[in-house]
């Protein structure tokens, strides 16, 4: 047992337990196999249970004695005994690399975990072993059974697959946009005059659809920069500072709401600029159980604007905290988080995800942490994607569409400050199986280049440009011998893996 520790406290501690886990086991399956090599006569070695992925699924699956067992109760699994985190960060380990391991046994640890045996699974743990089971690709034909293919009816087939399916109809009933990452307004419809592609007006069509999109986006900056806002009255300043105390004072729940309806009721009325009425608030300072509280019950309604109140709640409660984080952010804090960016996703991307990786000083591995984990389970994977395109591909002249309180300006950049964490990041985003665009691609391949030298030991950047190769290797063609040049100027432990790779393009 004493040979797993090391494994367990890099995923109990570590900020990106996945990628440093997969690394030592192969560090761990090299070291055996030589060991092994140069001393095959030595009858510890022989003895000493071998590290590898097969043996650690082995140890998770192995029966333990419960202490306080009663003469009905079952064996635990070993995994079972481990604290609910590190579970959860186990199970994540195994959906990141579930093709590096037997099939048959993550199926059998998942479906042992779900079961239960009577016990009460943590909420994170099972979704966890849920998605291990629905990431593997098991072979189903027992659908074929369910086929009546004699008493199909023509006319009934014809008509059920012409129809719209159910969620689709819902979202076309909806005054909502079905795709919200999509750069398309609202309130924008197709018109008739619409250009009709083929092989003689597609240039034609291009360039009407380019003055379009332009002529949007100066309606859109003009509705922004044009706001009348009526001037805050001495009354309102007082408002503010008294709100201001109590948000650090309160002491009951019912008082926390009342405290958010007049806070929703200053911001909101008509004329009044909510932003800088937030920023005489300050509700960053308050604890992380009263932001929790502020974030479940300020907002009200279900508008989507880019730069609307719920995106201004983001910006003034929880950016500055995360903005300034030193240590993994708060349970409490991050669940407010995660579930207000699962409702409004467009707000996350322009009110939090945006500015916090434009952060002056570069993000750090707390922050990384906390941008993952709003990408991974707020945002779909084309709205990760679309995200990237922006981050990397958008250019420096157009109008950059994000939100922060003008007090916090001077700790958020232009453009992102390129460090090992913002690597780890986008090593994450490739890890999810996100689609990445050729643009996105060839941006990360120049800054690949731009900081090989100065990461040249990193084991993060080698890491990353790993995942990179592997995840997008047909668009790298390309971009081969450039990066085979920039990849011998770094000496780290997986330079000759990458090596590999980028020969075996």
């Amino acid at each position: 047992m004493e040979e797993w520790i090391p494994l367990l406290d890099i995923i109990l501690k570590s900020p990106s337990p996945e990628t440093e886990a997969s690394l030592w086991l192969d560090e761990a399956s090299i070291s055996l196999l030589s060991s092994s090599s140069s001393s095959s006569s030595s009858s510890s070695a022989s003895s000493s249970s071998p590290i590898n992925r097969s043996s650690f699924v082995s140890l998770l699956k192995k029966q333990c004695d419960v202490i306080d067992q009663t003469p009905t109760a079952k064996k635990v699994l070993f995994i079972e005994t481990l604290p609910n985190m590190v579970q959860s960060r186990i199970l994540s380990l195994l959906i990141s690399e579930y093709r590096r391991f037997c099939v048959r046994d993550l199926v059998s640890l998942a479906r042992e975990i779900l079961g239960g045996g009577g016990k009460e699974v943590d909420f994170w743990v099972q979704r966890a072993a849920q998605n291990l089971l629905d990431r593997i690709p098991e072979p189903k034909f027992d659908w074929i059974s369910r086929l009546d293919l004699d008493s199909a009816d023509d006319d009934s087939i014809s008509e059920k697959f012409d129809s719209l399916p159910d969620w689709l109809s819902e979202k076309a009933a909806s005054t909502g946009p079905a795709l919200p990452w999509l750069p398309i307004s609202c309130a924008a419809d197709v018109k008739s005059d619409t250009p009709v592609v083929d092989s003689w007006n597609g240039n034609e069509m291009m360039s009407q659809i380019r003055e379009n999109m332009e002529e949007d986006d100066r309606e859109v900056e003009d509705d922004i920069d044009d706001t009348i806002h009526v001037a805050l009255q001495p009354d309102d300043h007082e408002m503010a500072a008294n709100l201001r105390a109590r948000i650090t004072s309160f002491e009951s729940t019912s008082e926390a709401l009342t405290l958010c309806d007049e806070i929703r009721k200053l911001c909101l009325e008509k004329g009044k600029d909510s932003l800088k009425v937030l920023a005489l608030i300050e509700p960053w300072h308050a604890d992380d159980e009263t932001a929790a509280v502020l974030l479940s019950n300020l907002h009200s309604g279900s508008e989507e604007e880019e730069l609307g109140w719920a995106s201004q709640i983001l910006c003034s409660v929880v950016l500055p905290k995360f903005l300034s984080l030193e240590k993994s952010a708060s349970r409490v804090l991050m669940s407010a988080t995660i579930e207000f960016c699962k409702i409004h996703q467009r707000a996350a991307e322009y009110g939090l995800v945006f500015p916090l990786i434009l952060r002056r000083e570069g993000i750090n591995s707390f922050i990384c942490e906390v941008i993952s984990r709003v990408l991974k389970e707020c945002w779909h994977l084309g709205h990760i994607s679309a995200f990237c395109q922006k981050l990397l591909c958008g250019r420096r002249e157009e109008k950059r569409r994000f939100l922060f309180l003008p007090c916090h300006r001077e700790l958020i950049a232009d453009d992102p400050t390129w460090n090992e964490s913002l690597f780890v990041l986008f090593q994450n985003i490739l890890v999810h199986d996100v689609p990445l665009t050729q643009g996105s691609v060839d941006c990360l391949v120049s800054k690949v280049q731009e900081l090989a030298e100065r990461y040249s030991k990193s084991l993060k950047f080698g890491n990353f440009l790993l995942h990179f190769i592997a995840k997008c290797a047909p668009m790298l063609q390309a971009h081969k011998y450039p990066l085979i040049g920039s990849v011998k100027n770094t000496n780290s432990l997986v330079t000759k893996s990458i090596l590999s790779k980028l020969n075996a393009l």
